[in-house]
């Protein structure tokens, strides 16, 4: 498939008008690239949606719309055993709302998702919630999963 692109000497005499007539190929092959880009573009498709951060919970599903927020909220999440989780670190129930105050610097308007399975007693979220407000943090949510609402003929 590949050619020569200098010739060389293979005829005697003509050497100069045989190399004066083979340069060499300056043409890029752009579809190397392209297989790569495709092969990436694919790689990160598929590798993006495992990347979410948090602690695996099966919320509850509901009828409400999604909430769209613009700035990047802190999640408290309540596992299905009721073990409390900032972010994806576990934090003891005592210690709590002073990690909260540091991380928001008692700011009232930090934005806050409460998440809870869907198996775990509400007594314990609305624990967790009654913390988070003796926190000083009043613009708290609680995270559901959006239910398809059946169509009705």
């Amino acid at each position: 498939m590949a050619s020569p692109v200098y010739s060389g000497n293979s005829r005697a005499g003509h050497g100069r008008m045989a190399s004066s007539r083979y340069r060499p190929m300056s043409d890029i092959n752009v579809t190397p690239l392209v297989d790569v880009m495709l092969v990436l573009l694919v790689v990160f498709m598929v590798t993006a949606p495992l990347l979410t951060v948090g602690v695996p919970v099966e919320l509850p599903q509901t009828q409400a719309p999604p909430i769209n927020e613009p700035k990047e909220p802190l999640v408290i999440t309540v596992d299905r055993n009721g073990g409390i989780f900032i972010s994806e670190t576990s934090v003891p129930v005592d210690s709590l709302v002073p990690k909260l105050q540091a991380i928001t610097g008692s700011n009232p308007d930090a934005v806050l998702y409460v998440r809870g399975d869907k198996e775990i007693n509400y007594g314990r979220v609305l624990e967790v919630m009654s913390l988070v407000t003796a926190a000083g943090l009043h613009r708290r949510r609680r995270r559901v999963r959006r239910r398809p609402v059946p169509r009705h003929r």
